[in-house]
């Protein structure tokens, strides 16, 4: 436009460029108005984008909370003590990720989230969120012990976009970590929450379990939907943990922690297959007796035994007899295996019997049984 020159028509009055230079002209109020409109319009625009452009990753106040439902599967023959699955298998709880103040860790304060689940805090992140996304420098478990991430350990980087992608590997206490994380692009998607415009991320574990994690981020909001999936070497399931947003983030109060409702880090069952019903009772003629065991927060390498015991089996035998015990080696945080006995050739001697469980030579839980004929 700066390049054109206005010409007038031949014969046309040539206009005064000053026209209302010196007198007073009427101006239409309706186009004032709009002009007046146009520039609020404009300011707003301007704030809002530089509201966007300022804006953290989520909010970050004191006492901020996410409400997710969670659902959580689980593989065949595994077991969850105190759980109550449904129809479908499936158990079904409210958890909060609340941040809870802030910690020094090596002089740099953290943001501690917490996720609370019936009464217990199951794990609590030390984050810092920037311009540079959300970083996690270290865990606390659900024992107290604080895990340091060498390096720290990225969840979201910025900027946000499709093909973005980042990895940690690196060391998670004594665990190696290797993992990759990329955008897959943008979704919109429903939640209890409504509606989010969000980052779909998808990631991949290596070691030292397989993992598979899909996430969705909402920018100004946090993770809306999470999936994560757990398998065994041969593919098997051992576990998926889906959580949904139930409403918006808001600052609530800290919920009560019960000191006594921790999940224990192994669960033992006796069966007479590896996926049968767990049972106590078995005839005599029983083929084999499984001594099934799942377990989590396990250390690198830890060793799992159960130790066969015969308590009362008649006089042919003392007290408290050891009939055989078996070892394995758990090669990631969360494992589970079964041992197994066989019958004797002329059959079990009646009478109570008990398996006692170890992690690591300290026994940490045993199951009764008794062979009746």
């Amino acid at each position: 436009m700066g390049g054109r020159r206005l010409r007038r028509r031949r014969g046309e009055r040539q206009s005064n460029p000053f026209h209302s230079f010196g007198r007073a002209r009427p101006v239409r109020a309706g186009l004032a108005l709009s002009a007046r409109r146009l520039g609020t319009l404009a300011a707003l625009l301007f704030i809002s984008r530089a509201t966007a452009l300022t804006a953290p990753l989520i909010p970050t106040s004191d006492g901020t909370s996410w409400r997710y439902n969670m659902v959580e599967e689980i593989g065949n023959g595994l077991n969850i003590p105190d759980a109550k699955p449904d129809a479908d298998g499936k158990i079904r709880l409210a958890v909060l990720y609340r941040i809870n103040g802030k910690e020094n860790i090596d002089g740099k304060d953290l943001l501690k989230f917490e996720m609370h689940r019936a009464g217990v805090i199951t794990n609590t992140d030390l984050l810092t969120v920037n311009e540079h996304g959300i970083i996690c420098w270290a865990r606390i478990n659900l024992d107290g012990e604080l895990v340091k991430l060498d390096p720290p350990q990225t969840l979201i980087a910025t900027p946000l976009k499709k093909g973005a992608g980042w990895d940690f590997n690196g060391q998670a206490g004594e665990l190696k970590v290797d993992q990759h994380y990329h955008v897959v692009g943008e979704e919109d998607i429903k939640v209890p929450a409504g509606g989010f415009h969000t980052f779909r991320i998808h990631g991949e574990q290596t070691s030292p379990s397989a993992m598979i994690v899909d996430r969705w981020f909402a920018s100004g909001v946090g993770i809306v939907k999470d999936v994560t999936t757990m398998r065994a070497t041969n593919g098997d399931l051992l576990q998926r943990i889906s959580l949904e947003l139930v409403e918006r983030p808001t600052i609530t109060e800290r919920p009560e922690v019960k000191s006594d409702a921790a999940p224990k880090q192994l669960s033992v069952s006796l069966a007479k297959d590896s996926f049968g019903k767990p049972m106590t009772t078995f005839s005599s003629n029983t083929p084999e007796v499984y001594a099934r065991w799942q377990g989590q927060r396990f250390r690198k390498g830890a060793k799992v035994k159960a130790v066969w015991i015969a308590e009362n089996i008649g006089e042919d035998f003392p007290q408290d007899y050891k009939v055989d015990e078996v070892s394995a080696v758990a090669e990631s945080p969360i494992a589970h295996g079964a041992f197994t006995l066989a019958r004797p050739e002329d059959g079990w001697a009646p009478g109570d019997y008990r398996v006692e469980f170890y992690v690591d030579d300290v026994l940490v839980d045993a199951v009764k049984l008794k062979i009746v004929k």
